[in-house]
């Protein structure tokens, strides 16, 4: 009798759990990337690499999202997303757990999402898609050192998030990040972008402003986590893409200035300058022009070419560098959900000298900058999607 009453309590209680989440509509859903492949770099401080590397077309991840039904057309939406080095089973993104993402908010299909979390600027959000490495080449094609944040090397801290509905094709959206600072304006940062799709166009604009991105551990932008580190960032540019049948051709301007820069996380704490020279300014100016063609649904190539014209003013002066990068893909589907790639990029340094790290070729997703002014990388990778 005892386990006839167990028994009959706990199917109670299953179906009592299955009844609520049926009546609240509540949804959770996991899923992940696991991007694996060996890279080849023929010089890596005057020496070639060989090596096993984790999440280059796509970051390595795994998540939780979810929504709930509030009524009215209102829904509780969160999502936690952990990023993280597959071959050596380490955090991503500075050690976080949830690096990638961490947010909750609420969501309305008339009015748009408010959120709130560590979080996408809208740089990353709207234009960065039309990008090779922001939409399917990932980080070997990014533009140098990924000055325009087009590649997601960062992401804002303490952010307030609102994107709106779609309205006849057109998209709109901005964030704030606070500092978390008696100093309002330390390392706070903002952003606003948008977008508009019709058939097979796609045109997306995006700005974002940093205040002493990287300095400390509490702002918008934190130290272990920034692409440079500066008294203050500013980054602007607008793309677009044409699909038109299997073939989809791209192209887009980024404009990146940084004030008073000391340091960029890709080169550690290599500094920019020489010694005992300042350097003022750093601005990018990206060209990018890409292009994308459906062989079968199984397979697609792509190649992409970025000009960028540097502008380094330091206190010895100041001079124009130039830096071309060439980038190929070829995607291969052995299912929904797996897919094989081969990826080459290879960059150039050319023009003036800043007598700096900084002329010395470095693609992002390698180890170091090369011993000179050329770098070649090559990928063989798998990628699981689940």
């Amino acid at each position: 009798m005892n386990k006839q009453v167990f028994a009959l309590a706990v199917s109670t209680a299953v179906s009592a759990v299955f009844a609520a989440s049926a009546d609240a509509q509540t949804s959770v859903t996991l899923y992940g990337v696991i991007d694996e492949g060996i890279n080849y770099t023929n010089n890596v401080g005057r020496g070639n690499v060989y090596e096993l590397a984790s999440g280059f077309a796509q970051g390595s991840r795994w998540g939780l999202k979810g929504a709930e039904e509030l009524g009215g057309g209102l829904k509780a939406v969160f999502q936690i997303e952990n990023g993280f080095d597959l071959n050596a089973g380490r955090l991503a993104q500075g050690g976080r757990m949830f690096g990638r993402q961490a947010y909750v908010g609420l969501s309305s299909a008339p009015y748009g999402t408010l959120t709130f979390g560590r979080q996408y600027d809208s740089v990353v959000d709207y234009l960065a898609q039309t990008t090779a490495n922001g939409n399917w080449a990932g980080t070997l094609f990014s533009h140098p050192l990924d000055n325009d944040n087009t590649d997601n090397t960062f992401r804002l801290d303490n952010t307030v998030k609102y994107a709106s509905p779609s309205i006849s094709g057109f998209q709109f959206g901005g964030t704030y990040s606070f500092s978390n600072d008696t100093g309002f304006a330390n390392n706070r940062a903002y952003s606003i972008g948008g977008q508009y799709a019709y058939a097979g166009l796609l045109v997306a604009a995006a700005y974002l402003q940093a205040d002493n991105p990287g300095n400390g551990a509490n702002g918008a932008i934190t130290t272990n986590d920034a692409g440079f580190i500066a008294a203050r960032m500013r980054v602007f540019g607008g793309g677009i893409t044409y699909t038109f049948g299997s073939a989809t051709a791209g192209f887009v301007y980024t404009n990146s200035n940084y004030l008073n820069p000391t340091g960029n996380g890709y080169l550690g704490t290599t500094p920019l300058v020489p010694p005992g020279v300042l350097l003022n300014s750093l601005k990018y100016q990206n060209f990018e022009v890409n292009g994308k063609y459906q062989i079968s649904p199984m397979l697609f190539v792509g190649a992409q070419y970025v000009y960028t014209m540097e502008t380094y003013d330091a206190s010895n002066g100041g001079v124009k560098p130039r830096i071309h990068s060439f980038g190929l893909m070829a995607d291969y589907n052995l299912s929904k959900r797996t897919d094989v790639y081969i990826q080459g990029e290879y960059q150039q340094v050319t023009g003036d000298q800043t007598f700096s790290i900084l002329d010395y070729a470095f693609i992002p997703g390698t180890q170091s900058p090369s011993s000179t002014s050329k770098q070649v990388v090559v990928r063989a990778a798998i990628r699981h999607k689940f």
